[in-house]
């Protein structure tokens, strides 16, 4: 009886694991993509499917949450991270999907840097998560401070990129469509931001 009426907290911490990953594996799914336009398909087929499965795991989190009457962590902290986890894999796929849509067959550089340090930032999102359970604070705030670090880098990444774009591509319709991808890879980085935000509240509640 009381196994049902409190469920194990562990349960939360395990699925903002498996979300933490998921997000990523689309990360680098991304990455390969801008690096290869040649597999952009593929890829895109690939981030898809993440984004399908991290719905998934978001609507587990909320049913969870509300069938749950005593949580680890303050609901709307739980609500909030599974929630911006989940925005930024959204943002990922909606790279992707401009990118073939658009059908943009020539890799920029700076695409593969925006790409690249997204998918620096998720991995060490994951490793925060990771610390949640075992509530090891103090890595967890150092993990959010390298996360602020690498979204200052991709602002400058996305400052650099517009320039290139506006600078040497004579096709505005071209210069249009790659614009529309930095930005999304952009905010992007700028959620993960916001996943270290939720995580340093987090820590400052319950350290």
């Amino acid at each position: 009886m009381l196994k049902k009426m409190f469920p194990k907290e562990l349960d939360f911490f395990g699925m903002f694991e498996k979300a933490a990953v998921n997000v990523n594996k689309g990360a680098s799914f991304l990455v390969e993509m801008m690096d290869n336009f040649n597999i952009a398909e593929i890829k895109a087929k690939e981030i898809h499917e993440a984004e399908q499965e991290g719905d998934m795991l978001t609507h587990e989190v909320m049913r969870r949450l509300n069938k749950t009457f005593v949580t680890p962590l303050d609901r709307e902290d739980i609500h909030s991270l599974i929630s911006r986890l989940d925005d930024v894999l959204d943002l990922i796929w909606a790279s992707a999907d401009r990118a073939v849509l658009f059908k943009l067959n020539n890799p920029l550089p700076q695409a593969v840097d925006l790409a690249k340090t997204l998918h620096e930032t998720t991995e060490i999102i994951a490793k925060a998560i990771n610390c949640l359970k075992d509530k090891k604070y103090s890595y967890i705030q150092e993990y959010c401070i390298e996360i602020n670090r690498l979204e200052n880098r991709g602002d400058r990444i996305f400052r650099e990129a517009l320039v290139q774009l506006f600078d040497n591509i004579n096709d505005p319709i071209l210069v249009i469509k790659w614009k529309e991808v930095y930005e999304h890879l952009e905010d992007a980085t700028d959620t993960c931001e916001d996943v270290a935000n939720i995580l340093e509240s987090i820590v400052l509640k319950h350290a």
